[in-house]
């Protein structure tokens, strides 16, 4: 007795393919859970749809015997066919049927998981964005779901008719004569073998390459026409282009290599289902069996009229192949978006919500208490914080790049959750607001701006609906935006995109007004100015300054110079908060902040020196 010994890395592989397929079994079935008593009943009378697809050509079968005999009963062969005809129509009619009954399904359960998806990510921390693109979010509510189409239109009756028509053709030429039948397994197994050479997971491995290689053309393509004018500028042209090439070159070279496999055995699979192939086997062996006195000439005739048929549907499957691939490895994306924990919202009049606020806590104070985080276990970015930001005040948090200002910007307004410590507003853990509660009560402003696609207003008007044109104006007015507004062809009802292309300060301007326009107690600026224009910059710090009374504001700045008459700036480093103060107390502390501070004044020089 051998013992077969399989290497590590291959036992892995195999272990890992072999859990893919049971998670991606697992999520097809969860995913297709809301359709699946439907389909099941459209699967059944597609199966009556398709022997109905057979039936005629076993009546033509018994009209050409008919014909053979000696007289020929004229009426029974005319009845043989009109049943034929009428039994084609029953099939076209239950087809079209069904098809347009799984389509319609299909288009309503699209909306439906569109819209359970969209109501799912409203309730994922806001987090799960900031390490997504648009378009990954985009690929999840569109082309995941889209891919989906096969699964529910088709998947279940293609299996049906692919299944149905072969066995019941099989089943009646087992009656006519066996070892005729048994010749015409000969094809299908070879069909059978081939599908298993192209649906294994090398084959898988080979599309995953070629979608990552697609994905890389695509980006080289954006990058090379959107800094074609700065290449161009620095003789670099040739270089973009270089890129470009590299990139489409490896995305041919993968087609090759997912295809010429495939092509092979493709073409070795259809032909084994040709009517020509299959028409030879049964000649051939018709011949055989006819010359050895096992059977009449007259019983080759249905093998002739019925077998040559026999792997239509199944080449069908065959091409559906990616199809189904593709829809599973949707299924398993959407799946995997659907466990996403969400972000736990804390009821509005709790008890323990209540309990767990300061009665001597002013409104809109903001404390961070012993607070660690860290985005994986064991790599905390921030550790051991302790800060408070009083009411009506500007407090500036500054330090080196990577130090963790943006991700204490962030855990504010709840992106995320602390790993230890927490966050308090008015005495109350910011957990314990419910989600609608907590963005009425911190506004944010960030370096990636966001802006729906719509007409100025309708994006104002998304941090208050029924804000009137007077409000409008104001908020606009004191981001120092107003005046680029009324410009536009449509004022504030001209549309992003059409009417107007906006800067990138000017988005930010934008921004900083529809939180301005929210009026919460808190704001959250993270590089609010960065990309403004040194003529609008000053007016906008001027703006931000006059509008905290009453409220908590917390500015995150690389450039020091535009912070230095906040009432209190915070200096981190490696996750720490290393000092505070105002901007004298700190320079005269010659801590980190003063080298902070030196070097933001050596790049000023520079910047002056060039300009003279």
């Amino acid at each position: 007795m051998t013992v077969e010994v399989v290497p590590p890395d291959k036992a892995a592989a195999k272990a890992a393919a072999k859990e893919r397929k049971q998670r991606e079994a697992a999520a097809r079935k969860e995913i297709m859970a809301p359709v699946a008593g439907v389909l099941s009943l459209a699967s059944l009378i597609y199966a009556v749809a398709s022997v109905c697809a057979v039936v005629p050509f076993l009546l033509i079968v018994s009209a050409c015997r008919e014909l053979l005999h000696s007289p020929v009963d004229t009426g029974k062969v005319w009845r043989l066919l009109l049943i034929a005809v009428l039994v084609l129509v029953a099939r076209a009619i239950l087809q079209a049927a069904v098809l347009t009954w799984t389509h319609t399904v299909d288009a309503g359960y699209q909306l439906i998981l569109r819209r359970l998806l969209a109501e799912k990510l409203t309730r994922v921390p806001l987090g799960w964005f900031g390490v997504r693109t648009s378009s990954e979010v985009k690929k999840y509510l569109h082309d995941d779901v889209d891919a989906l189409h096969y699964l529910v239109a088709h998947a279940r009756l293609d299996f049906v008719g692919g299944v149905t028509i072969p066995l019941v053709t099989l089943v009646y030429l087992f009656t006519v004569d066996w070892r005729l039948a048994l010749v015409l397994l000969v094809p299908l197994v070879i069909y059978a073998l081939c599908m298993r050479v192209m649906m294994d997971e090398a084959g898988r491995e080979r599309v995953l390459a070629y979608n990552l290689s697609e994905q890389r053309t695509r980006e080289a393509t954006v990058e090379f026409v959107d800094g074609i004018q700065v290449v161009r500028a620095f003789g670099r042209a040739g270089k973009a282009h270089t890129d470009f090439q590299d990139a489409v070159e490896h995305q041919t070279e993968s087609l090759r290599r997912f295809k010429e496999p495939y092509i092979r055995v493709q073409s070795l699979s259809d032909a084994a289902l040709s009517p020509v192939f299959v028409l030879l086997l049964v000649v051939l062996a018709g011949l055989g069996c006819v010359g050895a006195g096992w059977i009449e000439p007259l019983d080759v005739l249905p093998f002739l009229l019925v077998g040559l048929g026999l792997g239509s549907s199944l080449m069908g499957l065959g091409y559906a192949g990616q199809a189904l691939r593709t829809a599973g490895d949707a299924a398993l994306r959407l799946h995997e978006l659907v466990q996403t924990p969400e972000l736990p919202s804390g009821a509005p009049e709790s008890e323990t919500a209540a309990a767990r606020v300061e009665a001597d806590a002013p409104a809109g104070q903001v404390r961070f208490e012993d607070v660690t985080f860290g985005y994986r276990a064991g790599h905390d970015v921030l550790r051991g914080v302790d800060l408070e930001l009083a009411p009506g005040t500007i407090t500036a948090l500054v330090g080196p790049s990577g130090s963790g200002k943006s991700t204490l910007a962030k855990l504010l307004p709840r992106f995320y959750d602390v790993n230890a410590g927490r966050i308090t507003i008015g005495g109350r853990d910011i957990r314990d607001f419910p989600t609608a509660e907590l963005y009425k009560t911190v506004g944010f402003v960030f370096q990636d701006v966001r802006l729906i696609r719509g007409s100025i207003r309708e994006n104002l008007q998304l941090a208050r609906p029924d804000a009137d044109d007077a409000a409008l104006e104001r908020a606009a007015r004191a981001a120092q935006i107003h005046e680029r507004i009324v410009a536009l062809p449509r004022g504030y009802d001209s549309e992003i995109g059409v009417d107007a292309t906006l800067s990138g300060g000017e988005a930010q301007r934008l921004s900083i007004a529809r939180t301005l326009l929210a009026d919460t107690p808190v704001l959250v600026l993270d590089e609010a100015t960065a990309f403004a224009d040194p003529e609008s910059e000053a007016a906008v710090q001027d703006a931000l300054a006059a509008l905290v009374a009453g409220r908590t504001v917390l500015v995150i700045a690389h450039r020091l110079h535009t912070i230095t008459g906040v009432d209190r700036i915070l200096v981190l480093e490696n996750g720490v908060l290393a000092e505070q103060g105002d901007h004298e107390s700190l320079l005269a502390a010659d801590g980190l902040y003063r080298r902070l501070w030196d070097i933001n004044e050596a790049a000023l020089d520079v910047v002056l020196e060039g300009t003279r």
